[in-house]
């Protein structure tokens, strides 16, 4: 079963996306067969919200993430924006979709030219899509700098000269800099330390509140994703095997894969620790006896199946839950 779209505020659908790599071999070096990284998947953004991409690695939610912003081509399905098909190169210039869809990057040390000062990094898109004078491009730079919290004398610096914090806002500023509907934020804080994790996520939720973002936030931890989304999918194997609003997800999770995500969140307290523990062991118990019911014999997740407003499960038959 799909999931519904909503009526009104949505201006990015993913339908039935699927992107799959070829796997040769021989002394020919012909096809063999496909790596399904995504095998079907739907999904709806609205404006104003935050979206959580939640997998183990090899899921397939960064080639998600990257087949949105058009660094992967997708093999099947559609990606509309504002109703506009937007697969091609072609039609994502001619609707606008390169300027308004932006991507933070896990590693934003490779992602900034190493070889660029920080004006001429943010500059950059700035320069393909407006034409601005040298005064206004420098006003702007400022400006951008400003509403991430760097210093004007970054301007002429490099990005090895900062911190990973202070990169990361940089990379913010750059995403932020043609004044996009959608920013896909690939583990934008995996490489923090955690005290700085929790400085970057709230900037990122500030600079949501100012520029009215819509974010995708594609992470492995769900306790970094619990403090950021609206809404959540998580995935397994290509396919999505549970979505919902964060309070589907955390406090009323139906999926065996999801059990196991929540059970390894990590705790702070020995008594939490020793509870969650003895969770884990019951989760791992389940997922042996019961996981025919959420895969077929090829290991593939079923279709979800809807069993409340907001929240959906890949699930054999409703009754298995």
């Amino acid at each position: 079963m799909k999931m519904k779209w909503g009526a009104k505020m949505e201006f990015l659908k993913i339908d039935d996306l699927k992107v799959h790599f070829p796997i040769r071999g021989g002394v020919l070096n012909t096809i063999k067969d496909y790596t399904r990284a995504v095998d079907g998947v739907s999904l709806s953004l609205e404006k104003g919200k935050t979206y959580g991409l939640i997998g183990e690695s090899g899921s397939g939610k960064t080639t998600i993430g990257k087949a949105i912003v058009g660094l992967e081509d997708s093999t099947e399905g559609k990606i509309l924006y504002n109703n506009q098909i937007v697969n091609t190169k072609r039609l994502r210039k001619k609707a606008g979709y390169n300027k308004d869809v932006q991507m933070i990057f896990q590693d934003v040390l490779s992602s900034l030219d190493p070889k660029k000062r920080i004006i001429d990094i943010i500059a950059e898109p700035i320069r393909n899509y407006e034409k601005l004078s040298k005064k206004e491009e420098l006003e702007k730079v400022l400006k951008l700098l400003n509403i991430v919290g760097m210093p004007k004398d970054s301007l002429y610096k490099y990005p090895y000269e900062f911190s990973g914090g202070q990169r990361q806002r940089i990379g913010v500023a750059r995403a932020v800099s043609l004044n996009p509907k959608l920013i896909v934020a690939d583990e934008p804080v995996s490489a923090l330390d955690l005290s700085i994790q929790a400085q970057v996520l709230n900037f990122l939720k500030e600079v949501q509140r100012d520029f009215n973002l819509s974010y995708l936030f594609i992470s492995h931890d769900l306790g970094v994703v619990k403090h950021m989304c609206d809404y959540i999918y998580i995935m397994h194997r290509g396919r999505f095997v549970e979505t919902g609003t964060r309070e589907d997800i955390y406090n009323n999770p139906q999926h065996i894969y999801t059990k196991r995500l929540i059970a390894a969140i990590p705790q702070i307290s020995v008594a939490d620790r020793v509870k969650s523990r003895q969770e884990r062991i019951m989760v791992e118990e389940e997922y042996n006896k019961r996981e025919k019911l959420f895969y077929d014999e090829n290991g593939r997740a079923f279709d979800l199946i809807q069993i409340s407003k907001t929240h959906y499960v890949s699930v054999r038959e409703k009754g298995d839950l």
